[in-house]
């Protein structure tokens, strides 16, 4: 026991993005990396939406997109997973949702694929996979997934035990787990003792019990036990619940000999909370996010969402916000430049790696000769179509901005995001 905690106070105690529906997605991952978050956890994705995604090289974002046909009449694409691995590799953890271990096998094994090309960009992109067994909400707890797999411990052990020993050894991957307090907090204790078992990596702690909100004040009367069991199995110990910055972060782990903190709601509004000193005005933190989701064609309800976390709801420009259609008219009210991808990084690649060449090349043909003739280039049918999947020419791309404005009707949700 003594070595364990010895070996733990001398390791790096590490400071990471917590996993939030919504916001927990691409742009708030690299501007929390960017202010010194140490890893970072992408928000909760069901099994069984994963499953099925094809591995997608997006030469214009620089990131790795997961994705699916959405079900629409037009065979649209819909992205399940985006991640940077140039910014975030070794750094972004996989959450998953499930209530089955054959379906998160099945799931992981998406995450760890070469994929059809069989290219060197192939292979793991994510820094582990956790499964959520914490998350109180209906949807999850009525198909037995998140808190709901605390009252169905056999099989949390079982889909644990499977991902370890088919997912996480044969590739090298951390298998984790995120709880969180049973009552009385000797049933937390035994949890903790089975889970360790199963060889898991990594065991998150949300320190508060599952009717608690996050209104309800953390409880950390057996965190130190929690950490002194994971240790003992040679299991890092992470906390989670009311963690307000990073030096909030360091003091928490040096009084209960955790390996790190988990910051939620402190980082849904302002992600400078990682930086050692006191974080950065909203103000500079919403042109900074703005910015990061423009370049990563990030969809414009997720940013708008965002925003409503971050900007004041006093504040005037929240209003404005709230009422804006596009990016570029966000852009416009945060009095920042609207600098979306450059036209003619106009390659998409398909997951063997291959360009639509002809349609690109017939895009800048296009372009060419209206821009000589001193015309506007109308965007063609099919053009919307490349330019919703991030292929067309600068007109494409223009009339895939005004598109924005047909499905960003939904107002910024008042109800905070909540942490999994």
């Amino acid at each position: 026991m003594a070595a364990a905690n010895t070996t733990t106070a001398t390791a790096a105690k590490k400071v990471i993005l917590a996993p939030m529906v919504r916001t927990g997605e691409l742009p708030t991952r690299l501007l929390s990396l960017k202010y010194g978050a140490d890893m970072v956890w992408g928000p909760e994705i069901v099994d069984k939406a994963i499953i099925g995604c094809k591995r997608v090289i997006n030469k214009r974002t620089g990131t790795i997109d997961f994705v699916k046909p959405s079900g629409g009449a037009r065979g649209e694409e819909k992205v399940v997973f985006r991640t940077h691995p140039e910014i975030e590799g070794g750094k972004v953890v996989f959450q998953m949702g499930t209530a089955n271990a054959e379906l998160a096998v099945e799931a992981a094994k998406v995450l760890v694929s070469r994929g059809e090309d069989g290219e060197r960009e192939g292979g793991t992109v994510v820094a582990g996979v956790d499964v959520n067994s914490g998350c109180p909400k209906h949807f999850s707890i009525h198909a037995g997934m998140g808190a709901g797999l605390l009252k169905n411990p056999d099989n949390l052990v079982a889909i644990l035990t499977s991902l370890v020993t088919q997912i996480g050894i044969p590739h090298s991957l951390p298998i984790s787990v995120k709880i969180r307090l049973l009552e009385p907090h000797s049933e937390t204790l035994k949890l903790v003792e089975r889970l360790c078992t199963t060889g898991i990596y990594r065991l998150t702690l949300h320190c508060r019990t599952i009717p608690q909100r996050p209104r309800d004040p953390a409880i950390r009367d057996v965190l130190a036990d929690v950490a002194n069991i994971c240790h003992a199995a040679g299991v890092e110990c992470i906390a989670n619940g009311d963690v307000l910055s990073r030096s909030h972060a360091l003091q928490l782990c040096d009084e209960y000999g955790v390996d790190g903190c988990m910051i939620a709601r402190a980082a849904e509004v302002n992600m400078s909370v990682f930086l050692p000193d006191k974080p950065l005005p909203w103000k500079e933190i919403a042109d900074e996010f703005v910015k990061t989701a423009v370049k990563i064609e990030s969809h414009f309800t997720n940013t708008k969402f965002v925003l409503g976390r971050i900007i004041p709801g006093k504040d005037p420009i929240y209003q404005k916000v709230h009422q804006a259609k596009t990016h570029e008219q966000i852009c416009d009210i945060l009095g920042i430049p609207y600098e979306p991808l450059s036209p003619a990084i106009v390659e998409e690649m398909s997951v063997e790696g291959k360009a639509t060449t002809k349609a690109v090349e017939k895009a800048k043909s296009v372009s060419a000769t209206a821009r000589a003739a001193g015309g506007v280039v109308a965007p063609r049918k099919e053009g919307r179509k490349l330019a919703e999947r991030g292929v067309g020419s600068a007109a494409n791309l223009k009339a895939a901005a005004e598109r924005e404005a047909e499905i960003a009707t939904v107002a910024i949700p008042e109800q905070a995001s909540v942490s999994v």
